[in-house]
């Protein structure tokens, strides 16, 4: 089920939109609009887990002991390669 939900657009954004539905992103304006929103809410979910992530380097630093850890995995999965 859906519910409409009246809004004003300016005749640019009808004109975005509009070509969004040419190009075949959506089949009418109201399925691009919807597209528009679900990509608007991952790009924010993206955000907010990228900032999460960078917090807890900031908060934790990554050490030299990490380091070598990860080039000793990293060599070892390329040894493990059959090239």
């Amino acid at each position: 089920m859906t519910t409409p939900v009246p809004t004003r657009f300016s005749d640019e954004e009808l004109s975005l939109i509009d070509d969004l539905v040419e190009q075949g992103v959506g089949e009418s304006r109201s399925a691009v609009i919807r597209q528009g929103v679900h990509h608007l809410a991952d790009l924010v979910r993206r955000a907010r887990v990228g900032a999460e992530i960078a917090n807890s380097y900031r908060e934790q630093p990554q050490t030299s002991e990490d380091d070598d850890l990860a080039m000793a995995n990293a060599t070892a999965m390329t040894e493990a390669e059959p090239w």
